[in-house]
């Protein structure tokens, strides 16, 4: 497979354009501050019942460095993590959170340069009861997440790469930003009218 490093040269725009919007996830999750630089590693999945964080500060302890841990929450009323949660992931290497949900200490994860992409902040923290196996698909931002599924977030948004498919997205990936650059704004500007005046005349549109 695919080392998911590899994928901190690929653009989010590029991969949703080959993807599609089925891997692309909803708005809702955005970096929390910037700017930031674009972060990609294997997911290492958690999933947390609204009101209960507990999952999530125990796989900081058990995710690979450079991993990405994603978390499914929805939760809006209560923080997944705080400041000394994300120093200790970003200690142990982790690459970035990122999170159908909230957390608090913000200008601490700021500070720290510690890349979380969530849903927002609210100062108050969830509780710590519920047991969750760690590793089991979930749901991020609309999109089903595997463990080992590179994703990649940037501040355009989130992506999650199947692993299965990593390579061959890699590839051509980098195919096509390598035929973009070749390519001028001029010639890019001729080709675009020439698409746009062709799906217009099929409409029947006149002028």
């Amino acid at each position: 497979m695919t080392d998911a490093i590899e994928f901190r040269t690929i653009p989010t725009t590029t991969l949703a354009d080959l993807l599609g919007r089925g891997q692309v996830m909803d708005i809702g999750i955005r970096p929390l501050w910037g700017p930031q630089g674009r972060v990609a590693g294997p997911a290492f999945t958690v999933s947390c019942p609204p009101g209960d964080n507990l999952m999530l500060h125990a796989a900081i302890h058990r995710a690979a460095p450079g991993s990405v841990v994603v978390v499914e929450s929805g939760d809006l009323d209560w923080a997944l993590a705080g400041g000394n949660v994300c120093a200790v992931a970003q200690r142990r290497g982790v690459a970035a959170f990122v999170l159908d949900g909230l957390i608090r200490d913000l200008a601490e994860v700021r500070e720290a340069r510690f890349p979380v992409f969530a849903r927002g902040v609210i100062p108050i923290p969830g509780a710590k009861s519920v047991v969750r196996p760690l590793g089991e698909p979930v749901t991020c931002g609309g999109v089903r997440v595997e463990a080992g599924d590179v994703v990649v977030a940037d501040e355009e948004g989130v992506v999650a790469v199947p692993a299965a498919r990593s390579e061959e997205v890699l590839a051509a990936a980098r195919a096509k930003l390598a035929k973009e650059a070749a390519e001028s704004l001029d010639d890019w500007e001729a080709a675009h009218r020439a698409r746009i005046d062709k799906i217009l005349a099929e409409r029947g549109f006149e002028g």
